[in-house]
């Protein structure tokens, strides 16, 4: 379920007014950008950017990027973006980061639906006007490009049909592939990047029921190269999603200074969709709530927009 709490009572020619009028004068009144765009649905905030452009000939998301800057600028930019575009932009900057990126790809691969990846390379198309792959291929080399690619090209079946012979073949495939470390690693890429989810997840229980441990333990203690990390990654996400996300939240809350990136993206894409379930799987894990985590260590206007997405309500 969705933390996101949007009003019922919603104008886009008044909000596209009232926040003209917040960008007037000495400096942006950021309390009114948070209260109108922390509490519009995507196709409210849709509809705010085309009424904004037919009253003052202007893109209100470039208006905003030159109104706010750090990371309450990058956190509302990306909140404004239609999702496939969002996540075409999130493509494009790991990309950019090379090695610490490549889990964000992984990401949008594995945790969409095979229609919604789709989508996310049309919008890749559109604005870069080059091809998702082709620019996850340029920028990585190896069984890590083998692995990349084939996820971001992937079209998966979406049915719940398991064959179970199938599932014990290729969980003993992967068991010899990950003990191997150094091994041959093409069986586990053509697994990882054909299979349904469904059977995928039918394999991961296999492995576990055959090998007394759970895939993803077993891959931590081979996962030493960007290859291992991503294949670790690929199978989080492709097993329960929501755990690996509430992983991303503790982790960059964890750290010296936060990990705003992070925090970001997972507050952001999944606002909308599970973040109530990825909210409480934290208090399961932490004994700690989430919005308080955020308020203990994040702070300012950043601070306040991420709480407001979170469903705390002033």
């Amino acid at each position: 379920m969705a933390t996101l709490i949007a009003t019922t009572q919603h104008s886009p020619v008044a909000d596209a007014e009232a926040l003209r009028n917040a960008f007037q004068g000495w400096g942006t009144d950021e309390k009114t950008v948070i209260a109108i765009l922390g509490h519009r649905s995507v196709h409210q905030r849709q509809q705010i950017r085309k009424a904004y452009e037919e009253l003052y000939q202007e893109d209100i998301i470039k208006r905003l990027e030159s109104e706010l800057s750090g990371d309450i600028e990058k956190a509302v930019y990306r909140w404004m973006l239609e999702p496939t575009d969002r996540d075409a932009v999130l493509a494009n900057v790991a990309i950019k980061s090379g090695g610490k990126g490549y889990n964000v790809i992984v990401e949008i691969a594995t945790v969409l639906s095979p229609e919604e990846v789709l989508a996310v390379r049309r919008a890749y198309h559109n604005r870069y006007k080059r091809s998702l792959e082709e620019d996850v291929a340029a920028h990585t080399t190896g069984d890590l490009r083998q692995l990349l690619v084939g996820l971001v090209s992937s079209f998966r079946y979406g049915g719940d049909e398991i064959n179970a012979r199938l599932a014990k073949t290729e969980a003993d495939i992967l068991h010899e592939s990950i003990k191997q470390k150094k091994g041959n690693n093409e069986e586990a890429i053509r697994i990882l990047t054909t299979r349904s989810k469904t059977q995928l997840v039918a394999t991961f229980n296999r492995y576990r029921d055959d090998h007394g441990i759970s895939i993803t333990k077993k891959l931590l203690d081979n996962a030493s190269d960007d290859f291992h990390k991503a294949l670790h990654t690929a199978i989080r996400c492709i097993n329960d999603h929501q755990k690996y996300y509430e992983k991303v939240l503790r982790n960059a809350l964890k750290r010296v200074g936060s990990d705003e990136d992070g925090l970001t993206r997972v507050v952001v894409t999944r606002a909308e969709k599970d973040l109530k379930e990825i909210k409480e799987l934290y208090y399961k894990r932490n004994s700690v709530h989430l919005e308080d985590a955020v308020a203990k260590e994040l702070s300012g206007d950043y601070k306040k927009f991420i709480l407001t997405l979170l469903g705390k309500q002033d």
